[in-house]
């Protein structure tokens, strides 16, 4: 059995598919968390379910609308079940008068009715289900409440028969249309034929289009959304209760953190305190601890191989290459753990929700809305799901410019380089030294986007979203979503960053006469580090081979980076340690103006290969692609470039 499962966006969906599948899901109090289906098997059942992305209505207007208006009317599930927030239950009513309006049995999932309760207020589900002449449940996906009963309805569903919920008038001409045509869904699709909607065209046969051109009326769409509306009030007063109004604790919380004077304030202190915890405090507590633990461990697993009497080549290969550059990686996972642990925190209590309100105005001025920030904030974690989180924006220039912009975030591949720069040349000001280039970013992000304002000047953009309540963090979630990250961090080290170490340690060891043991400086590595210094020589004031070819690592991976510098550094000799790569010959020139810039370059320089991939598939042209990298390795050179300048003479006088 097929089941689907839909509903508003922030209806708690999501946490009710983790909760019935077993799964992990991204979860989060805020809108656009799902942007594709996803699908699991209902636990002690063989019942597939199928999370659709949240929605507001079945007119596909955006990317998620008609990916589940498709799967609906294309892949026809055997059930519907609709969750609705019972705290908005207004607004969720408009998507089920269109689902009533299908073929598919369906069962209403009243969630968060505990929320409602508590407030004083009650719903009448015995009624609501004589009503609408479906299956009704109360639950409660945070706390698991009424699953059990859901299950046995799904397990007993019920064939039903579409209910009448426009005035008479219209309901005639929709009976007059549905005979005209065949196959299953004929009641919503003549209401979508009346609405004049262009994904039905092919619907229109010679005696529909008589028909619709007799009948009098043009704008039939206004009619039908404005009879939803009534219906749905009719719904609302015969069976909920609503508790007397009072001021919650989500409205005393919002007065604060959404107040003119200081909610701008408080966002950038929130923000500069997660990179400072993240990077600055964990780096010094734990990241130096795990740092140091690894490069013991890499140092002992040599002795163990030039005892066994392994072979100078293959000690090499598995110290200098493989383990120094896994390890180098690795050993910031403590600040890469604490970022996701906020992030996480912020997502699920709702306050990124009132971030995405608070800079609606601010971004409008740019061309953007407030739902740009979902890509943004996805892109904290990683930049493939924030590229594709874009798909959420309905106006393409946006849709666009966020796609592009994205990338410009520090994402959880980037932090490790910010980490080891940062710990080394501003040990003490380490967590001062992120935050400044998080919100580097975003200065670059809002130049960005007022230079492609000026290309778009017609772009007109709003965002409307409704502010979910505050919630304490479920932290069995948090911390099941940082563990997941985590384990795909660590996955990734042992399989990009692998292969990337091993051919960073075959080209270092290696002369372009493929003579081995050769001096580094002698390797196929600096040869063509050689070609590309130029380019780098502004960013850093020095002509250096090393520096260059691990930026262009990052287009691999950007952990690629560190790991590059590591195995340099391990090569360099002078008894260098490749935990230690700043005080290697080969690195030995940075200064704190070109550490700083160096690290900006890698913060907006072309992303990696598999953000590439995903830019390409949501942009749909290559040639986008490649001018939005152009635009990105522009800009990554320009700022760098005035950094180092700047700062040379900043910290110079100092």
């Amino acid at each position: 059995m097929k089941i689907a499962l839909v509903g508003n966006q922030n209806s708690g969906k999501t946490t009710l598919f983790n909760l019935l599948t077993g799964m992990n899901q991204k979860i989060g109090n805020w809108p656009g968390v799902t942007l594709e289906r996803k699908e699991g098997i209902i636990k002690k059942t063989d019942f597939q379910l199928i999370d659709l992305p949240g929605i507001y209505s079945l007119s596909p207007y955006t990317m998620e609308e008609a990916i589940s208006c498709d799967y609906l009317l294309k892949e026809k599930p055997d059930l519907i079940i609709n969750v609705i927030d019972v705290n908005t239950i207004e607004r969720s009513f408009y998507l089920t008068t269109q689902l009533l309006d299908l073929d598919f049995p369906m069962i209403i999932a009243l969630n968060m009715t505990d929320i409602l309760t508590k407030k004083g207020g009650r719903v009448d589900v015995n009624k609501l289900e004589q009503l609408l002449k479906v299956d009704v449940v109360s639950v409660s996906a945070v706390y698991g409440f009424g699953i059990k009963e859901l299950i046995d309805k799904i397990k007993n569903i019920k064939v039903r028969k579409s209910i009448p919920t426009f005035s008479s008038s219209l309901e005639s001409k929709i009976n007059m249309i549905s005979p005209m045509l065949e196959g299953e869904n004929r009641r919503f699709i003549a209401i979508k034929l009346l609405e004049k909607d262009p994904r039905f065209i092919n619907y229109r046969s010679s005696e529909i289009e008589e028909y619709l051109a007799s009948s009098g009326e043009d704008d039939f769409e206004e009619v039908i959304a404005s009879e939803r509306y009534r219906f749905t009030e009719i719904i609302k007063t015969a069976v909920i209760t609503l508790p007397p109004y009072k001021m919650t604790l989500t409205d005393k919380i919002d007065r604060i953190l959404l107040n003119k004077y200081f909610a701008y304030p408080i966002f950038i202190v929130i923000m500069f305190l997660v990179y400072y915890i993240a990077v600055g405090l964990t780096g010094n507590l734990l990241g130096d601890i795990l740092e140091n633990a690894l490069a013991g461990l890499n140092s002992t697993i040599e002795a163990a191989l030039l005892r066994a009497g392994v072979s100078g080549w293959l000690t090499s290969l598995i110290v200098n290459g493989i383990l120094t550059g896994i390890f180098a990686v690795l050993g910031f996972l403590p600040q890469i753990a604490v970022l996701f642990f906020f992030i996480a925190i912020l997502e699920t209590t709702g306050y990124l929700s009132r971030i995405s309100f608070l800079l609606d105005k601010f971004f409008n001025r740019l061309g953007l809305s407030g739902r740009s920030l979902i890509p943004f904030i996805v892109g904290s974690g990683c930049s493939v799901p924030g590229i594709m989180a874009a798909r959420t924006i309905e106006n393409e220039a946006e849709r666009k410019a966020a796609i592009i912009l994205t990338p410009f975030i520090p994402c959880n591949a980037k932090l490790p380089i910010i980490a080891l720069f940062a710990g080394f040349f501003f040990e003490k000001n380490r967590g001062l030294i992120s935050a400044s280039l998080y919100f580097l970013s975003i200065l670059i992000i809002v130049i960005s986007a007022s230079i492609f304002k000026r290309f778009n000047q017609a772009n007109k953009t709003s965002y409307i979203s409704e502010m979910p309540p505050y919630y304490l963090p479920n932290f069995k979630y948090v911390f099941r979503s940082v563990g997941e990250k985590i384990f795909s961090f660590v996955k990734r080290a042992g399989s990009v960053i692998l292969v990337g170490s091993v051919v960073i340690w075959l080209l270092l060891s290696f002369s372009l006469r493929l003579e081995y043991g050769v001096a580094i400086e002698n390797s196929i590595l600096a040869a063509f580090g050689n070609s590309v210094a130029w380019f780098f020589y502004p960013i850093i004031g020095k002509w250096s081979w090393a520096a260059g070819v691990t930026a262009i690592q990052g287009l691999v991976a950007k952990e690629q980076v560190v790991s590059s510098f590591s195995i340099i550094a391990g090569f360099s000799g002078d008894g260098a340690s490749a935990f230690d790569v700043f005080t290697a010959p080969a690195f030995a020139f940075f200064t704190r103006a070109s550490a700083y810039a160096f690290m900006a370059f890698n913060l907006f320089s072309i992303p990696c290969i598999g953000a590439i991939g995903a830019m390409r598939k949501e942009l749909g042209s290559t040639k986008l692609v490649l001018k939005a990298a152009l635009y990105q390795t522009v800009i990554a050179w320009m700022t760098s470039s005035l950094l180092f300048a700047v700062l040379s003479g900043f910290w110079g006088l100092l």
